[in-house]
């Protein structure tokens, strides 16, 4: 952990955990019941807007919140989990082809945003490391590695015409094809993103808060990890932007600033994509399948399992 972290103390430790564990509360609230989801993703988002977001996120701030990607972060997730639940409770959305699109594009967006942040700091040449927007970042071959890292997993988005709603109460929109290999590869390449680019925040918004959709996703409701994801991912941004002294006063758990991590967690991001890249292409080409509509994992225990538990 020294290697990529000021080792934090008791209080570092008990507070991640109780963001990641927050974070998969209010998760499950809003997955379980519907007007929980219409409570934190549209209602509590609208008042933040109006009242506190104009001062807490201006532009220029001394917590770098009131950049355009943080704006733009905050909204596309906010659209991701609303739009997930109109496909959810909209009978009609689920059973148009075209509609299951969205999560896929959404997904893309949001990656692409950050594979750009990526690129955009190394641009900034900041090689012994500097603030950019009031966030300290350093600039090296890491960011490129973990650029293309994040295009791969974008061309490794695969299955989306199988998207389905579960026949339970919560109606979760599961995606079979979203498996476990391609979550990793996900958490590794986003890891790595904050590392680079929000590196002193990365403890929680890279540790706690990829663990706080990945551990439902594995043990709570498999083949919803989407949806996990875009959740807690808007809860996250939501409370940077309403308390963004957290990572930087109140709890702060800064990074080492040593090259070597940068490097080496940005080069274990772009294996791990490269491997799934390959596997997929591999599967690809042996079952003869378009990765544009067709899904490639039918055939596989975890598939099958995932259909099996939601249909």
């Amino acid at each position: 952990m020294n290697l990529l972290y000021e080792v934090p103390g008791l209080n570092g430790w008990s507070i991640m955990l109780f963001v990641t564990f927050a974070l998969i509360a209010f998760n499950e609230f809003g997955r379980t019941t519907k007007w929980g989801g219409i409570f934190l993703f549209l209602i509590i988002p609208v008042i933040l807007t109006i009242f506190v977001w104009p001062k807490t996120a201006a532009p220029g701030n001394e917590y770098g919140t009131g950049t355009w990607f943080n704006w733009v972060k905050t909204y596309s997730a906010l659209a991701g989990c609303i739009g997930f639940m109109a496909i959810r409770y909209i009978p009609s959305l689920a059973k148009r082809k075209w509609i299951l699109f969205f999560p896929a594009a959404i997904l893309a967006i949001n990656i692409l945003e950050a594979s750009l942040r990526d690129f955009q700091v190394f641009g900034y040449g900041l090689s012994a490391g500097g603030y950019v927007d009031n966030l300290w970042a350093m600039s090296g071959p890491w960011n490129i590695m973990n650029g293309i890292a994040g295009l791969l997993n974008i061309l490794t988005i695969v299955g989306w015409a199988g998207i389905v709603i579960s026949k339970d109460k919560s109606k979760d929109m599961i995606w079979p094809d979203m498996i476990w290999a391609w979550i990793i590869a996900y958490d590794l390449w986003n890891f790595a993103y904050t590392y680079n680019c929000i590196a002193d925040h990365s403890f929680y918004c890279g540790v706690a808060l990829l663990l706080s959709c990945t551990i439902p996703a594995f043990f709570i409701k498999k083949g919803a990890w989407l949806q996990h994801r875009a959740s807690t991912l808007a809860l996250w941004i939501m409370f940077v932007m309403t308390i963004p002294q957290f990572a930087d006063k109140i709890a702060p758990v800064p990074t080492t600033h040593n090259p070597k991590a940068f490097f080496i967690v940005s080069l274990v991001a772009l294996l791990a994509n490269l491997a799934l890249f390959a596997y997929q292409v591999f599967r690809i080409i042996k079952n003869k399948k378009n990765p544009l509509k067709d899904e490639i994992y039918t055939e596989t225990k975890t598939y099958r399992g995932v259909l099996a538990e939601n249909l």
